[in-house]
């Protein structure tokens, strides 16, 4: 028989996110918790960005996509 309690989840916050990270983000750009899922946070923009729009520089460790 499996129990029914849930174990607690470890919830992603604001101060879990580097200080370079926040200062890195475009001005139209926030991070709050994700649509997919709760516990995280997720990137998301409070206009719409257009088409080919560039933004950067980009900073910190790029990862292969296996890795995130």
């Amino acid at each position: 028989l499996q129990s029914t309690t849930d174990s607690p989840v470890a919830v992603e916050t604001l101060d879990d996110v580097p200080e370079h990270v926040l200062r890195g983000l475009p001005e139209d750009v926030r991070l709050f918790p994700s649509a997919v899922d709760k516990t995280r946070l997720g990137v998301w923009a409070t206009k719409s960005i257009l088409k080919g729009k560039k933004f950067g520089p980009f900073v910190g460790d790029k990862k292969k996509r296996s890795q995130v």
